[in-house]
């Protein structure tokens, strides 16, 4: 399994993420440009002692990234898809995109792949949930479904 943050911009919610690619095995990759530095003290502190466990790479930039994960099947995840999350099959090698906390996933990205964006279903109430937590969201339901 694969998560990759397009140019997240809060440390701790790239320690937390980091976390839960360790509790699944996960390979997290970093897109950037970043909004912290890797040394950030804020980021390890999220990723607690978990950091050193982690498997994790960041790349220049989108091309940089699909040239290391050449035929991956990507699925993006955005608020404004049509398609559930859950309504998908979910591959072990599949490629879990989730964009930056203020900004999501470019609008390029989106409109290239119509057919590999999902959505986690909010009340209307929310406007949206914490990366952390729909990568967490997102990556066992990858799991729940290859067990």
């Amino acid at each position: 399994m694969h998560i990759v943050l397009y140019q997240p911009e809060i440390p701790e919610n790239t320690g937390n993420i980091g976390r839960t690619c360790v509790a699944l095995g996960a390979k997290l990759w970093l897109v950037r440009p970043l909004g912290f530095r890797l040394t950030d003290r804020h980021l390890r502190r999220a990723g607690l002692d978990y950091w050193p466990h982690l498997q994790w790479e960041a790349v220049d930039d989108w091309q940089s990234l699909l040239r290391q994960l050449p035929g991956g099947c990507y699925w993006f995840f955005t608020k404004t898809a049509a398609v559930d999350y859950t309504a998908v099959s979910l591959r072990p090698d599949d490629v879990l995109v989730f964009g930056s906390e203020s900004q999501g996933l470019p609008r390029r990205l989106l409109a290239e792949n119509p057919d590999r964006c999902l959505r986690i279903p909010l009340d209307p109430k929310a406007r949206s949930l914490n990366l952390a937590v729909s990568v967490a969201v997102a990556a066992y339901e990858l799991r729940r479904q290859n067990r």
